[in-house]
């Protein structure tokens, strides 16, 4: 499948259920992630109950490399049609660790297409990045939801 001019591999796995989508860290392969009997059982048990689709990042993996380092705008559009190219409306999104920052800002600029955000091991912004005056999210006392600050 093709974001723009770039090739971005994607795989789907698992049953019938909610689409669930992993953003994955700093470095994926989808052929090689299964040969990890530790990775293969978590992937089967996150495929158990959902259609688990995956897919590596611009220069990683199996997808186009030398692409440099991408914009978070190219990446959440990477995000995007890997969506479309699996015939998913709606997902749930599981950023994991680098995989973080893309999943909240794809869930920011297309709330619609996101059915729940899940995220593990990661962060809203890097150590320095600066921050614009403005409203921010609060997070809640479950570790699974967020809310806008009130007023």
């Amino acid at each position: 499948m093709t974001s723009g001019d770039v090739f971005v591999a994607y795989q789907i796995s698992g049953q019938d259920g909610p689409d669930l989508l992993m953003t994955p860290g700093f470095v994926s392969h989808l052929e090689q992630a299964w040969e990890n009997p530790n990775i293969a059982r978590f992937l089967n048990d996150l495929g158990s109950f959902s259609r688990l689709i995956r897919f590596d990042k611009r220069g990683t993996g199996l997808s186009d490399r030398g692409v440099g380092v991408p914009h978070l705008d190219e990446r959440i559009d990477d995000i995007r049609a890997v969506l479309d190219a699996a015939g998913s409306k709606r997902a749930y999104l599981f950023g994991v660790s680098e995989g973080g920052p893309m999943s909240i800002l794809f869930t920011a600029t297309y709330p619609g297409r996101v059915a729940g955000l899940i995220l593990f091991g990661t962060y809203a912004r890097t150590v320095g990045a600066s921050v614009k005056d403005g409203p921010s999210l609060r997070v809640s006392p479950s570790p699974c939801a967020y809310s806008q600050p009130s007023e």
